[in-house]
């Protein structure tokens, strides 16, 4: 009796300690990047050299985690790969009321968009109700919208994503950098939403009034920067996210910031990024970067 309460006893034991190994390395710090990088303040990160497909600098790419309005990458590319008539004008309902309320938003029950305005507006400005609009509009409604989406990522072999809105307030929404990577690297065939996710501002009439729609991403405005694309994303859950592809001395480059502290830390990020890229990497490189991928809308 004894013996077999000590062999219990021991393996509880060898139970416990693997347990508590496994959560360590759980959140263990992974990075992968060459001498003299950046120190960062996302949590999650992942460069690449989008045409040859390179780690450039990497820190937890394989950690699952909420990424916000990220998601309206996906958003586009399954409303596109519909092909939806994009001049179809659409009502916002009091269905498409967030769980933020209607804000200051001047999309509200009653306003007429084209699925094109909406469209642009979710990925230039997140609009959460033009997204919104464009999944419950969708043949199906939001369910068939949310399936879509999910079987869209199983098909780019994002193999830890997983969506559950179209919009990114819903925390399910959950992806690792290097299902990102694939994500954009998807979105980026796409013309109208390189186009679109880069637009620094719109000006949309409701009725007679006018109202200015901008930018969320900052770096859209600095001349330094030649965006191709982009998205910004922010819930308490996620913490402020950005997805960029750039061209930097003639090379197109990816990058997957998450979870960053502070509202600007992802674009500080990016910016540290970018100068080490610059005076590391591709300091003496000035090939001409490959032909954009061609529109599918």
């Amino acid at each position: 009796m004894r013996g077999s309460l000590h062999r219990c006893f021991g393996l509880g034991l060898a139970a416990a300690l693997l347990a508590l190994s496994g959560a360590a390395s759980a959140h263990r710090v992974v990075r992968h990047h060459g001498a003299g990088a950046p120190h960062l303040r996302s949590a999650y990160v992942l460069v690449v050299d989008q045409d040859t497909g390179k780690v450039l600098y990497a820190k937890n790419p394989e950690t699952v985690s909420s990424i916000a309005s990220i998601t309206k990458l996906m958003t586009a590319m399954v409303t596109l790969d519909k092909h939806l008539p994009l001049d179809e004008t659409l009502e916002f309902t009091r269905d498409d009321r967030t769980s933020e309320g209607w804000g200051r938003s001047p999309l509200h029950p009653g306003v007429h968009i084209t699925r094109g305005q909406a469209l642009h507006l979710a990925l230039m400005s997140s609009e959460n109700h033009a997204a919104n609009l464009l999944g419950r509009t969708y043949p199906g409604g939001l369910r068939a919208f949310v399936a879509a989406m999910n079987a869209k990522a199983r098909s780019l072999g994002m193999a830890h994503a997983s969506f559950a809105d179209s919009i990114g307030l819903n925390p399910g929404n959950r992806a690792s950098p290097e299902d990102l990577v694939r994500m954009v690297k998807a979105a980026y065939q796409y013309g109208l939403i390189r186009r679109y996710s880069v637009s620094s501002g719109y000006d949309f009439r409701i009725g007679r009034r006018s109202f200015h729609f901008h930018s969320t991403d900052r770096l859209v405005y600095n001349h330094r920067w030649h965006l191709d694309l982009q998205k910004t994303g922010y819930i308490s859950v996620a913490g402020h996210c950005l997805v960029l592809s750039t061209d930097i001395h003639g090379r197109r480059v990816l990058m997957v910031l998450l979870d960053s502290a502070g509202k600007y830390s992802r674009f500080a990020d990016a910016q540290r990024v970018r100068n080490w890229l610059e005076t590391r990497h591709y300091a003496r490189t000035r090939t001409p970067a490959a032909g954009r991928g061609q529109p599918s809308a």
